[in-house]
């Protein structure tokens, strides 16, 4: 089994350390690792960590008394480890092959090598997908209802992570002819580039904007979203956060469910049952969020047919 060292120095990168005793109570019981992509002090971070939470009590589990939740790190190897986003699989896996990892946000962890196949994944890996990549074609279909007008749409990426941000824009490449849309992409990495790459693109009437699902977009959400207003690019966003904080609209996979569901699969793996016979599993609950406030400060009015089919409509 890993040792305790190796595990924290390639999953942390940093001096933080294990606790190095523990009480006999904590010592009894059962242990589950965490691991985010967010911030400690983003609220998303919060929201998804709570859902998590809250489930496995429901399903029996409390910090503290019979489960001894550990966040980011654990003490002493974890019979569990949660992983939030499909980027924190690779070291994962590199440090263990024999810990259970239940991620809740991965792309295509087929494509990407972190299982054998949905059905039966076969190691020591599993969890739920973040999202159909078809769905990029659905962000441009709603940005179009939301403002016809709109002939170029800058599409922000993640390039680095090739199995997320290109085949989100991919999808979109092959609507957007029928859509008669001209897709501009920006790389997404320091926030200069992002204000570079928009500054450069939003100086014509016709102009809108897609947000790619990728932990970069999510740690930039703010930057991206004053600059949508700054320049009136009507935008659409992958998930209901962005909107909450003030993006015109979202469409996307909830991600709190993601984490309710995780929890489902840690609490049937500290039961008993291997993470290599528990099927991947892809979103169920999908959702559509529109800011009628940011609507307004755009000029926009927002089309029945979107407030009749929209999830969640923000005032």
């Amino acid at each position: 089994m890993l040792g305790r060292r190796d595990f924290i120095r390639l999953l942390t990168g940093a001096a933080a350390t294990w606790p190095l005793t523990a009480s006999a109570q904590r010592a009894a019981l059962r242990r589950i690792g965490v691991l985010m992509n967010l911030s400690v002090d983003d609220p998303e971070s919060s929201a998804r960590l709570t859902a998590f939470v809250q489930q496995l009590q429901q399903l029996g589990w409390t910090d503290g008394r019979n489960v001894h939740i550990e966040i980011r790190w654990g003490a002493g190897n974890p019979e569990v480890i949660l992983a939030a986003a499909g980027a924190i699989v690779p070291p994962l896996l590199e440090a263990t092959r024999s810990i259970p990892i239940v991620f809740a946000q991965t792309p295509d962890p087929v494509g990407a090598g972190y299982v054998s196949n949905l059905a039966r994944p076969g190691g020591n890996a599993t969890g739920f997908t973040q999202l159909e990549f078809g769905v990029s074609a659905k962000w441009l279909e709603l940005l179009k209802q939301m403002a016809p007008w709109i002939t170029r749409v800058a599409v922000l990426r993640d390039v680095m992570n090739a199995n997320l941000g290109v085949p989100q824009f991919a999808s979109l490449q092959t609507v957007s002819r029928s859509f008669s849309v001209e897709l501009r992409p920006i790389g997404v990495g320091e926030a200069t580039e992002i204000e570079r790459g928009i500054e450069e693109f939003a100086r014509g009437q016709n102009d809108g904007l897609i947000t790619t699902a990728s932990p970069l977009t999510a740690v930039h959400r703010d930057l991206i979203i004053s600059l949508a207003a700054k320049h009136r690019l009507p935008a659409v966003y992958p998930f209901r956060y962005y909107v909450t904080a003030g993006g015109l609209m979202s469409y996307g996979a909830d991600p709190i469910d993601q984490y309710r569901r995780a929890a489902g699969y840690v609490d049937r793996i500290l039961r008993g049952e291997k993470a290599s016979d528990l099927p991947v599993q892809a979103p169920t609950k999908y959702e559509l969020v529109i800011n009628l406030k940011t609507a307004r400060a755009l000029g926009l009015t927002v089309p029945r047919t979107l407030l009749a089919t929209a999830s969640e409509v923000i005032e």
